[in-house]
């Protein structure tokens, strides 16, 4: 009996299904290949694929140093990128996820310090010095951790820097730490046999470096009691990167989740900016304007210009339009594909060539836009066709409003221009059968346009 098996088209879908089962190298490999040949492009299925993959490489990291776990997901972005420098959503969701380990690196330092500090700051015992008797108690109301309450009576404060980590358990010598500064004019007059030099008050800002407590420091805003006082475990422990695998993956998940809810978040805010018996206009198959419109459309009655999208997108924009399936763009629009299309939901809808755009332009009240990625200075790269959109809206007064995920937004500055648009099959635009005239001229398709931030007035984001 013969076993029939199935292949599954590379794309999104089958590397979402083998990314679990496959060894970190070999699907850290796939989604570079996928990328590669653009099997996996636009910047959702991108950040998606990211995404998986990095909670993949986080997962099955063993070593809990947290410096090392950073430089493995650096080396994984870094790789991803280069392998499609034009998809900016791989890197900025690297980003975040790099923002996420030394967030929870940084929750946990915070946590083990103060941890500490309250562990230190009741059990050193205070004696008085040699000769002198002790200070009169300070009212009951000033903290335990402030200065002012054993300011002249502890030892200097010996700070360990990162750079000296080897030396941690070193004995520490008496003559050194206990030696008193030399007197400046910012100085005061304290006792300096065994105690340190007291900073004015008036001079704080001439000593920045100091390690001494300000008087005037406001309880639970004091640096950590003498790192003297710790036995050698206690200072292991904080050598030691605690495993923070769990919360970093929690957080990755919690990006993933974003990512699929992002759409139904810009969309509920629809019916704020589109209103009863508007003409809007919009190109492409954003399925963020899609979302967008759909939602507007059950509490009004407006009519949406659809720019078609010429050569690169127009069918997508049909099947958005009508509802025609697409069976060779199984990633384009993900599950969205289902969604119900615009003139289902009783918008009506008027489908128009680009070149007629200008034309129309001065009956329309808003334009609503998708984009791939929002660059750094406000402008953005959308599909081609988007800056011709702009420019005649700008010319007409008419407002420019981008749906954009919060994933979209990159800290890339466009110092160039020309190397943030990718280009597609000429033979779209003309085609290889007219063999005379294909060696006499250079054709161009460009996919996307960047659209200067000057001609576009809002932002919409799913925060």
């Amino acid at each position: 009996m013969s076993i029939i098996t199935t292949q599954m088209t590379p794309g999104l879908t089958s590397f979402l299904k083998s990314v679990r089962s496959r060894p970190v190298e070999s699907s850290i490999e796939h989604l570079i290949s996928l990328l590669k040949r653009r099997q996996i492009r636009n910047s959702r299925p991108c950040a998606i694929a990211t995404a998986h993959l990095i909670r993949r490489v986080v997962a099955a990291y063993r070593v809990t140093d947290v410096g090392k776990l950073i430089e493995r997901v650096q080396q994984v972005g870094q790789r991803l990128t280069a392998a499609q420098p034009k998809e900016i959503a791989v890197g900025n969701i690297v980003r975040r996820v790099l923002g996420v380990i030394r967030e929870e690196a940084e929750e946990d330092r915070d946590g083990e310090n103060s941890g500490f500090s309250e562990a230190n700051s009741d059990s050193r015992p205070h004696t008085p010095r040699d000769g002198l008797s002790p200070r009169p108690g300070l009212s009951s109301s000033i903290s335990t951790f402030s200065p002012l309450r054993h300011g002249g009576l502890e030892p200097m404060d010996t700070s360990i820097s990162s750079a000296a980590s080897e030396d941690l358990f070193m004995p520490l010598d008496s003559e050194t730490n206990h030696r008193p500064p030399l007197l400046t004019s910012h100085t005061s007059y304290a006792v300096t046999n065994t105690a340190p030099m007291v900073t004015s008050m008036f001079s704080l800002l001439s000593h920045p470096a100091s390690n001494t407590s300000s008087p005037t420091a406001t309880p639970g805003t004091q640096s950590p009691a003498p790192r003297r006082s710790l036995t050698s475990n206690a200072l292991a422990a904080l050598n030691s990167a605690k495993d923070l695998r769990a919360e970093v993956i929690e957080g990755i998940e919690e990006i993933i989740d974003e990512l699929d809810q992002v759409d139904d978040q810009i969309a509920g805010y629809a019916l704020e900016h589109i209103h009863s018996n508007e003409i809007v206009l919009t190109h492409g198959s954003s399925a963020t304007v899609q979302k967008f419109l759909l939602k507007a459309a059950t509490k009004r009655k407006f009519t949406v210009i659809h720019a078609e999208s010429f050569p690169n997108n127009h069918e997508a924009t049909h099947s958005c339009v009508i509802g025609k399936q697409q069976s060779d763009s199984e990633d384009e629009l993900g599950h969205e594909r289902f969604s119900k299309p615009l003139t289902a939901a009783g918008i009506t809808v008027i489908l128009i060539p680009d070149a007629a755009v200008f034309a129309l332009m001065s009956r329309v009240n808003k334009v609503i836009l998708g984009t791939h990625v929002v660059l750094a200075n406000g402008g953005l790269v959308a599909a081609a066709g988007a800056k011709t959109i702009a420019k005649a809206a700008r010319v007409h007064r008419t407002p420019v409003v981008v749906v954009t995920g919060v994933y979209k937004l990159s800290p890339i500055y466009p110092f160039d221009f020309d190397s943030l648009i990718e280009y597609g099959d000429a033979s779209k635009v003309f085609g290889y059968e007219d063999g005379d005239l294909v060696g006499k001229v250079d054709v161009e398709n460009p996919l996307f346009d960047y659209v200067p931030a000057e001609l576009v007035d809002l932002y919409i984001t799913n925060l």
